[in-house]
């Protein structure tokens, strides 16, 4: 079993750390343009996207739930159609927003609020790599349906291909071309839709054919279909919620709180890349065996996923503890927000012990197509981070932020275990 946690897990973290690359990568380009408004402007570009994009998370996570069950069960023909229907709706959504970019691009950059110089750098930026949006979101259901039958290698691949064509054609646009932000943009872009082509490649292996368009859009099998991606949909905008509002919370307090809990929360993200890995390694074991009705495997995998994470969550918190100030020295150069950082530094530490459950359940919840629990269980979190933000927020200041967001962490664990154990359908 842990052969099988590995060989799923590893790739999988590879692709989660290679992905934040392509925003990594368009800011370094953009860095040595002799402005600082093109950094601003790419960062800008990066926020709108990910507001975009990110409620349709729910078309990798829900995919390779139900692509896995159907593994499991050794049914080919639901394998192919949980894979059309995922590709139906990325495709039909990225198609919609090229179609309202104009709006959309209007509507997010009024949110985010930059400067007009900043403004106008990132709707440039924004109007070019919109049109990767069908790629993307394929992307996504790709990752999925791959994850879902037990190959997480294809998202490596596809997450290195991106980058390594992002880097070349970004640098040959730029430098050899002259196009400034322009040249940033169209490189992510034809990165997006070569990592989308390789990614279709690769299906080759899997011999899809294509059913008939009766089946495709069989009412039984789209209810399931879209009842378990609108959970997953709702759960990913509660996270987004608690996400925004720890962002805007710190804002509120200055542009040196915000520092700091921008700076540590690098802390948090650097774990979730890892732990991602083995949330992804469950999704797939645990859907394979659900489908396959083997819930004997089914316990020992949910015990793997879980000693993996224990172990991770131990050796990334002696990592903080013990290198911490170090590794903050890396990311920012700037001392005043070093120093401040040490007061709130406990709290960052000890977030993968208090979120190391949530991301293993997670994944868990995702692979058994448990999203009504899994959506129920994110939204109890979500109630106890604000209650208790708004509730000690005028008494314990930042302090009060990661200590609701420490909690919220917990209460995701928390909640899911007991809906699990409470769960008769995968007791022994």
């Amino acid at each position: 079993m842990n052969r099988k946690i590995l060989a799923l897990a590893l790739p999988s973290i590879v692709a989660n750390i290679t992905t934040p690359l392509l925003g990594l990568v368009d800011t370094a380009v953009v860095g040595h343009m002799g402005s600082a408004v093109y950094i601003g402007a790419i960062a800008v570009g990066g926020v709108m996207f990910n507001m975009l994009y990110w409620l349709f998370s729910f078309l990798r996570a829900g995919t390779s739930g139900l692509a896995a069950q159907a593994c499991g069960a050794a049914d080919s023909a639901a394998t192919s159609l949980v894979l059309w229907r995922s590709l139906m709706v990325a495709c039909g959504a990225g198609v919609l927003m090229v179609i309202l970019q104009w709006p959309l691009g209007q509507g997010l950059r009024w949110f985010v609020g930059p400067d007009p110089g900043t403004g106008a750098l990132a709707a440039e930026y924004f109007s070019i790599l919109i049109y990767g949006a069908p790629a993307v979101l394929g992307m996504y259901a790709l990752s999925g349906w791959f994850l879902g039958m037990q190959n997480s290698r294809m998202l490596m691949v596809t997450s290195v291909v991106i980058n390594v064509c992002n880097i070349a054609v970004s640098l040959l646009l730029v430098y050899a071309a002259g196009w400034r932000i322009a040249g940033v943009a169209t490189g992510s872009l034809a990165a997006q839709w070569i990592g989308f082509a390789v990614g279709l490649w690769l299906l080759r292996r899997y011999r899809i054919g294509r059913p008939r368009w009766g089946q495709v859009f069989r009412a039984e099998g789209l209810k399931r279909f879209f009842r378990v991606n609108f959970e997953v949909m709702l759960r990913t905008a509660c996270l987004i919620a608690v996400t925004l509002w720890f962002t805007r919370k710190g804002a509120s307090q200055g542009a040196i709180v915000l520092a700091v809990n921008t700076l540590l929360m690098q802390l948090f993200l650097l774990f979730s890349y890892m732990m991602d890995g083995f949330a992804f390694a469950g999704e797939a074991l645990v859907g394979k065996y659900v489908g396959a009705r083997d819930f004997s495997a089914l316990h020992r995998c949910v015990k793997g996923v879980f000693v993996w994470g224990l172990a991770l969550a131990a050796a990334f918190t002696l990592m903080y503890f013990l290198g911490g100030e170090a590794f903050l020295g890396l990311m920012s150069g700037d001392a005043d927000v070093i120093e401040a950082s040490g007061e709130y530094y406990l709290w960052a530490a000890v977030v993968p012990f208090a979120g190391f459950a949530a991301f293993a359940w997670d994944g868990v919840f995702i692979g058994a197509t448990l999203t009504r629990e899994l959506l129920l269980s994110m939204f109890g979190a979500m109630a106890a981070f604000f209650i208790l933000l708004y509730s000690l927020f005028p008494m314990m200041g930042n302090h009060a932020l990661w200590f609701a967001f420490i909690v919220y962490l917990v209460m995701r664990g928390a909640l899911q275990t007991w809906l699990f154990l409470r769960n008769r359908k995968f007791r022994r």
